[in-house]
Parts: structure tokens; sequence; C-alpha cells
């Protein structure tokens, strides 16, 4: 029975370092600027600027371990300035996030605004 107990704990630390490693760290968007090594600016929609629309977008950044866009998650703003936004920040590119001293996906919030 023991030796059961005792792979069953090996198992059970094994999914947790797991877990520890897949990981996704949180940074401020401050830092996220600052390791931000190439930064796309959005392009202002012909339409939404003939139609005189300012606001301010904010989106989700999530960053994997080389510093790439994976993806880009609206968290507000106007439908005609925000696919603006995600086509510009899929372009960005970040020097890579650590934690623990390895590499490390990221999750980081950004905001845009528009405004003549």
């Amino acid at each position: 029975m023991f030796k059961h107990f005792r792979y069953a704990a090996i198992l059970v630390l094994l999914l947790m370092a797991g877990g520890v490693m897949n990981a996704e760290i949180r940074v401020t968007t401050s830092d996220a600027l600052k390791a931000a090594t190439k930064k796309t600016p959005p392009e202002y929609p012909p339409i939404a600027r003939q139609m005189k629309i300012m606001g301010k977008v904010e989106v989700e950044v999530s960053i994997d371990e080389q510093g790439n866009v994976e993806n880009v998650k609206i968290l507000s703003g106007n439908a005609l300035l925000t696919t603006a936004v995600v086509s510009a920040v899929k372009q960005w590119k970040f020097e890579p996030f650590t934690q623990a001293g390895t590499p490390a996906k990221a999750v980081a919030a950004l905001d845009f605004d528009f405004k003549f």
C-alpha cells in the first residue's frame, strides 16, 4: 500500500510542477510597454475618422515564451476602433518575460486612445 501511495504522491508533484511551468504571469502595463521591442501603432480607421469617433480601446494581450503575441482580447472600446488595435498589437514583439529565471507566458493590459 505504501508503494502505491508513493507513486501517487510523485504523480501529484509532477502534475503540480507542470501546472506551475505553464502558468501565465500577469505583467503591468508599464512593464509590458518597457519590454516591447516592436510597437506597431494602430492606424486610425478612415470610417471612424470620418464619423469623428474618438475613444479609448483596452485590450488584454497574451505573450508567449519567445515574446510573440499569441492572442489579443478586447476588453472595451468602440467596434470601429478595436479592429485597428487588434491588428496592430498582433504585430508587436516583446523581450521574453521570465518567472524563476525561465521564460514564461505573460498577460498584460494595454490602452490606446484615439483622438483628433
